[in-house]
């Protein structure tokens, strides 16, 4: 996502072009402030969800109390309780009844852990990487664009915050352009089959052990489905439980996420795959509406594969225990649902277009999103702050300044979707996140590009990299996409990441980064 009159600062007057828009409203367009408006609702939606998840844990002070007392009985009392008990049945009965029904309650209750045991990222071969000028290059030869666009594709890629190491599909480099269904599918098998091999080879899990499995990609979606392409490329058993979910936008890895994670509660003793991509080859727009062109200058080659799991045997040797996931869907509004909108231009060319609403559509669903998950990670000390003064401000109707939590005492490393620079920008001005904290996302944007939903393993394989990983350490993952959607993913490390052990894309050149990107600056036509 980006926005894109924040990188079209031009004026234009063709038939084609963006509308000219005054610099007030190309303020007015920027992420609003979402941490300084908050409705109740979302506060007692984030309440709601700490209680009825966490049922379980009001039960274990009352088993320990239980268990301590009885500790404490010696033979004598356990005698003259039987004694007691041997004359009474209606006693016998309750107490029998209760132990059963708290016992009961408990395990029924009590979610199932879901452990992260690894995760493998795709990095393409060195002969599908695009620098900008290859890009202007090609989509100049291609013979589709006119010389007005042209230009401002070069303005988009100068600020979008992507450096000149990110990949194409080779239909797309390719003279003349081969967008095609075996080009496609060729793609999407690089791209899922390369994350899984280095995923299996990870974790010594073999394909047969994998019972749930989980696809994701937004814009492509083959018949039989890319799920079938991966059953019958590794030979997965027949009763695998498979997904493909199609047209959910770059927030669809973390809808992954959460599908396994409740899949894995009623299923024990299962592992689950989950491979998150997009496909560049059939979605490449050959026209020159400038809304859809946004889309091929961010958009670039890339995939991830995670394997989860709720064996307790496998806590030991998994990276990550899964905490919470929070989803957002903002769809039910007609602005939210058609401000990422894949249509036919005037020239009937299929493209995908940003609205000029993207920008406060965004800022409506992350700050839904952040005030649902806020009471189920923020220290106490922070809730009770944020709680009292919203509580003044909207009941009590008092003037006084409304406090903003601090989310860097919840979570020690953010990864959030490296869909475009100007949010990123924004975010991190919102969450009062330091370069440090923001360092994932803009490196990824910079040497991936937006790999779309799989670009939150890229950000996380960043900080592993840099071996910033430490045992009992918190990350949040937040991504949004199109419907308007926006998901949040909470992980703890469970153990101390050592890079030297690790084996991901960033590794063989982490320390050439972080690189300088210079800030953008917005010039008035």
């Amino acid at each position: 996502m980006v926005d894109e009159k924040k990188l079209n600062p031009q004026t234009e007057t063709k038939t084609n072009s963006a509308p000219v828009e005054s610099p007030p409203e190309r303020r007015n367009n920027n992420l609003p402030n979402f941490l300084l408006s908050v409705r109740l609702k979302y506060v007692k939606l984030g309440y709601h969800y700490l209680i009825t998840h966490a049922m379980y844990l009001l039960l274990t002070p009352l088993l320990g109390v239980v268990s301590v007392h009885v500790s404490t009985l010696t033979v004598d009392d356990l005698v003259q309780l039987w004694n007691h008990l041997k004359f009474n049945l209606v006693s016998v009965i309750l107490c029998s009844a209760l132990m059963v029904f708290l016992a009961t309650l408990y395990f029924m209750s009590r979610p199932k852990r879901v452990y992260l045991v690894n995760f493998a990222c795709y990095k393409p071969e060195p002969a599908r990487m695009c620098t900008r000028e290859i890009f202007i290059e090609r989509s100049r030869q291609a013979g589709a664009f006119t010389e007005e666009n042209l230009a401002f594709q070069k303005k988009i890629l100068e600020r979008s915050g992507l450096g000149q190491k990110t990949y194409f599909p080779e239909a797309i480099l390719s003279l003349p352009p081969n967008p095609c269904m075996a080009e496609a599918r060729k793609e999407a098998e690089m791209v899922m089959f390369g994350a899984i091999d280095q995923l299996l080879e990870k974790t010594g899990v073999k394909a047969k052990d994998i019972g749930i499995l989980v696809v994701n990609c937004s814009l492509f979606n083959p018949t039989p489905s890319l799920s079938a392409m991966i059953v019958n490329h590794y030979k997965l058993r027949g009763n695998i439980l498979s997904y493909n979910l199609g047209g959910m936008g770059c927030s669809a890895g973390l809808i992954s996420i959460d599908l396994a994670r409740q899949l894995l509660q009623v299923h024990p003793n299962s592992y689950a795959l989950v491979v998150s991509m997009e496909n560049i080859t059939l979605n490449w727009y050959f026209g020159n509406n400038r809304s859809m062109l946004v889309s091929n200058c961010l958009f670039r080659m890339g995939g991830a594969a995670v394997l989860l799991s709720n064996r307790s045997s496998d806590r030991r040797r998994s990276k990550y225990q899964l905490i919470h996931t929070v989803r957002t869907h903002k769809g039910a509004d007609d602005k939210c649902y058609s401000c990422v909108f894949q249509e036919e231009d005037e020239t009937k060319r299929i493209g995908v277009a940003l609205s000029k609403d993207l920008m406060a559509v965004a800022g409506e669903a992350l700050k839904t999103n952040i005030t649902t998950l806020g009471p189920l990670v923020l220290p106490m000390s922070e809730q009770l702050l944020f709680f009292a003064t919203l509580v003044a401000r909207k009941i009590f109707k008092m003037k006084i300044k409304p406090y903003i939590p601090d989310f860097k005492l919840a979570f020690e490393h953010f990864c959030i979707h490296a869909g475009g620079r100007a949010v990123l920008d924004e975010l991190e001005k919102n969450l009062d996140l330091s370069e440090w904290h923001m360092e994932p996302s803009r490196m990824t944007l910079n040497r991936f590009g937006n790999t779309s939903s799989s670009s939150l393993w890229y950000e996380l394989a960043y900080t592993e990299a840099k071996g910033r990983i430490r045992k009992g350490d918190r990350t949040w993952q937040i991504a949004f996409g199109s419907g308007f959607k926006c998901n949040s993913a909470v992980w703890r490390a469970l153990k101390t990441i050592n890079p030297a052990k690790e084996k991901n894309p960033w590794m063989d050149e982490i320390d050439e980064f972080p690189v300088h990107v210079p800030k953008v600056t917005t010039i008035n036509s």
